[in-house]
């Protein structure tokens, strides 16, 4: 059993004192802090069309700003567009830019609406660290409003799954 004293100060072949522990939880959550303090969503950047918040509020429905403007996610299954299979184009909900051709939508099973591509420049991307660990943001590229995030389990031919609110969407049939 080791004594107090040895505790402040390993010893080769003993577990970690109670000083080196504590520290390394306090470097886990100085970072932890760090990283979640800006995803760099609308740092640096001028958006084409930028309203102030209360005319984002009064454009929107609630969930829709809690979405696009406040970065919120939709539960999961909770969209129609997840089983939208018409064929035409997913806009954003705030400014209606085209983002999705129809023909890149497939079926993650996540409950989610989820697509190969967007259309060409149709997005922006920042690194979101929200839940401790970086992820990739997807934006609309002309308004900045939260539209999910981009993963790389997709399908071929891209290996991507932009995995999309649908409240952040709404779909415009061909």
């Amino acid at each position: 059993m080791p004594r107090l004293s040895d505790l402040d100060h390993p010893v080769p072949g003993r577990p970690a004192g109670r000083r080196a522990v504590l520290r390394l939880f306090a470097l886990g959550g100085g970072a932890l802090l760090l990283g979640a303090c800006g995803s760099g969503r609308a740092e640096g950047r001028q958006w084409k069309v930028r309203h102030s918040e209360a005319e984002w509020r009064r454009r929107l429905t609630k969930a829709q700003y809690r979405v696009l403007r406040e970065a919120g996610t939709e539960r999961a299954f909770s969209s129609p567009l997840d089983r939208e299979t018409r064929a035409g184009t997913f806009l954003c909900a705030g400014c209606g830019n085209a983002l999705y051709s129809s023909r890149a939508k497939y079926d993650s099973g996540t409950g989610w609406p989820s697509f190969r591509q967007p259309l060409p420049g149709a997005i922006a991307t920042a690194t979101d660290f929200k839940l401790g660990y970086p992820r990739t943001e997807v934006l609309c590229a002309d308004c900045g409003g939260h539209l999910g995030h981009v993963f790389g389990d997709g399908p071929r031919p891209t290996g991507k799954r932009y995995c999309m609110n649908g409240t952040a969407m709404r779909f415009r049939p061909a």
